[in-house]
């Protein structure tokens, strides 16, 4: 039985200790594939598969994008910290797609500067349970942490902070009921009422689950998500990918745009609706 840190002990308890493995005081390069979309000698844009951590943290010392861009860029050591060496923004784990890192400490600078002046510019593809509507709007809601559960993000959550999310409609899957063998009737396969919205969606601020929070308070999670929404068998991960960055080079200033084709679990997803 597991006891969190403020339990009281009653006495005569024996009590067992788990001491986790040692993990580095910085992370090490590892040899792991990269499907590089962009590369000069200031920055790298990296399509992110599904599944990948940015950086090591609890549970996955290793593995991570970060241990692969060291193996890549072996000048990477330090730039912008010793723990997450380049980063300058992050994607969550099951979230696909493009992520910029920067190869030295100018670079970092400049792609940090426009990150917090909201000068990059980032666009999700997403599809979410039930028919969003309107077809295109602004998510104008403050996000903070849920006081119940620190690992969730909360709509007027504990110091909740502004945060904007721009969305337009691509499609709308209509409800496909199917016959309930048990009932005897025709029902709506998932929750939702079986139909589904895919659209872009764009963060104009950069807060934690940001995307997630914000549909989902508008009752339409995203399909997949487990967290703010619920599992479900069109697709094993939260149905988020990181679809087009546009920024510009830190150092000579030209505007840049990048595009990362849907991941291949996800269209298979869309497919399946639309057959």
């Amino acid at each position: 039985m597991r006891h969190k840190p403020g339990d009281r002990m009653e006495g005569g308890e024996r009590l067992t200790v788990r001491v986790p493995a040692a993990v580095p005081a910085e992370p090490l390069p590892e040899s792991i594939p990269l499907s590089i979309v962009y590369e000069d000698e200031h920055m790298i844009v990296v399509d992110k598969p599904a599944g990948m951590p940015v950086h090591p943290g609890p549970g996955h010392s290793g593995h991570t994008l970060v241990n692969a861009l060291l193996a890549h860029c072996p000048d990477l050591p330090g730039i912008g910290g010793v723990q997450r060496p380049g980063i300058v923004h992050r994607l969550d784990k099951d979230t696909s797609g493009l992520i910029v890192a920067a190869k030295d400490e100018r670079a970092h600078h400049g792609l940090t500067r426009q990150l917090a002046e909201r000068r990059m510019h980032k666009t999700y593809l997403t599809l979410v349970d039930g028919r969003l509507r309107p077809d295109e709007a602004l998510i104008d809601a403050p996000i903070g942490r849920d006081p119940n559960n620190r690992k969730r993000m909360l709509v007027n959550g504990a110091a909740a902070r502004e945060a904007q999310t721009s969305y337009r409609v691509r499609q709308v899957f209509a409800a496909r009921p199917e016959v309930n063998p048990r009932l005897g009737r025709m029902v709506a396969g998932e929750p939702g009422g079986g139909s589904y919205t895919y659209l872009e969606a764009s963060p104009i601020t950069g807060r934690t689950h940001q995307i997630r929070v914000h549909l989902a308070s508008l009752g339409h999670p995203v399909v997949g998500d487990a967290v703010y929404g619920h599992p479900t068998k069109l697709v094993s991960r939260q149905f988020l990918h990181a679809w087009r960055l546009t920024l510009r080079h830190p150092i000579d200033g030209r505007e840049l745009s990048f595009e990362a084709p849907l991941a291949a679990d996800l269209a298979a997803a869309l497919d399946q609706l639309s057959s």
